[in-house]
């Protein structure tokens, strides 16, 4: 199975995996370690945490929904771009999806957040841009509906979440996650937004 992955995804995952056992079944400081925390690091401190929070999760479910999502997408995506440019995509995608929570909770030192969500959510962003076509199911509801109807459905339902949600879920990661995806393909591959509006005939 692991066979076909790409080289960068399987650092990735075995990243991401390797903190999850350690920092969640041995020492949680190193959980409490990699938190982003904005009201820190907009005076300056623990600017290392904007990477760091991406390979840390809250829990096992939360680190298996993940990796599972990226193990799904992921795969196909690195063989599509080509290592280099899903390195990128990824890194992007990581270090770009916390800003939101950047902006809105930088003097509020009790807020924190953790875990791969914002990058996932860019390659999966990006695999949708170029098969929007393909089945996709938008949990809970388990009825497969066109990849491109799932993107709209995902983005309107985190912008409600972001403004209304009083979960731990950090659902402004999912939508800067997801709109890193979509501008990374617009910018290295435009002829996929022109398939697109062809698609919907535009």
């Amino acid at each position: 199975m692991f066979g076909s992955i790409g080289p960068a995804a399987l650092v990735i995952l075995a990243v991401n995996i390797a903190i999850g056992i350690v920092g969640l079944g041995r020492d949680p400081r190193i959980i409490e370690a990699c938190l982003f925390r904005p009201w820190e690091f907009a005076r300056g401190r623990r600017r290392y945490t904007l990477v760091t929070s991406g390979f840390a999760h809250a829990d096992v479910p939360h680190l298996l929904f993940n990796m599972i999502t990226f193990f799904v997408f992921g795969r196909p995506r690195e063989r599509l771009l080509g290592t280099p440019k899903f390195v990128v995509l990824y890194a992007l995608g990581l270090v770009l999806s916390p800003l939101i929570s950047l902006a809105r909770h930088r003097n509020n030192p009790s807020y924190a957040t953790l875990g791969a969500s914002g990058a996932v959510s860019a390659v999966v962003f990006a695999f949708i841009m170029y098969f929007p076509a393909q089945s996709m199911i938008l949990f809970p509801v388990p009825i497969p509906i066109p990849a491109w109807l799932f993107a709209i459905a995902y983005l309107a339902y985190s912008i409600w979440s972001s403004r209304n949600s009083m979960n731990r879920i950090n659902h402004d990661a999912h939508l800067a996650g997801a709109l890193t995806g979509i501008v990374f393909v617009a910018v290295t591959d435009p002829y996929v937004v022109l398939r697109l509006l062809r698609m919907f005939g535009l």
